[in-house]
């Protein structure tokens, strides 16, 4: 897994690419920490370049939803795509958070 994160519109817009699984989630994890502790505005999470998704990695996403809303601040999914989007459909996540086709969308959300 690889995360490369930019700043635009005042949210936190994080490319995720690779896979997010019980190898891979303690880094997310550690990433999130940074996000949730840092002032500013919402994450929005790009997920165009995920290839797989486990259990734990949805655990994680949960994880930084709920320190994101302590802290008044949201999550936002865009571009997913394969079995990633069906694994997101399944689960139950994308009745829970914003899913956007687009970054600019995600961000204008």
């Amino acid at each position: 897994m690889n995360i490369t994160q930019s700043e635009q519109g005042g949210k936190i817009v994080a490319n995720v690419t690779g896979r997010l699984d019980a190898v891979t989630s303690s880094d997310f994890e550690k990433q999130s920490d940074e996000w949730a502790s840092t002032e500013g505005g919402d994450v929005v999470l790009d997920f165009e370049g995920l290839e797989y998704i486990s259990s734990a990695g949805l655990r994680s996403i949960l994880t930084l939803a709920k320190k994101l809303k302590g802290n008044q601040r949201n999550i936002a999914l865009c571009r997913l795509n394969g079995i990633v989007e069906e694994v997101f459909v399944m689960s139950g996540f994308t009745a829970m958070f914003p899913v956007f086709k687009t970054v600019d969308e995600a961000v204008a959300g």
